[in-house]
């Protein structure tokens, strides 16, 4: 049980940080819902690799660029969809 609470200690001051950044993005693109949700499961990954490699800040800025690009090539089909709707109707 000891062990267990130092680590929940230890995660939930990942998510903190993690929540501090996620506020800074979601100012940028503003679109909070996909946000969240792809942080929430790349927050899992990520304690992994922490646990395991001790570079914690440099790797999560890596992964959050990453995030960035990702959220942005899925905005794109989106809306590529919404004008081929337009165009058959």
């Amino acid at each position: 049980m000891k062990r267990q609470q130092q680590q929940q200690h230890r995660q939930q001051q990942q998510q903190q940080q993690q929540q501090r950044q996620q506020q800074q993005q979601q100012q940028q693109q503003k679109q909070q819902h996909q946000q969240q949700q792809q942080h929430q499961r790349q927050h899992q990954q990520l304690q992994e690799q922490q646990h395991k490699q001790q570079q914690h800040q440099q790797k999560q800025q890596q992964q959050q660029q990453q995030q960035q690009q990702q959220q942005q090539q899925q905005q794109q089909p989106h809306q590529q969809q919404q004008q081929q709707q337009q165009q058959q109707h």
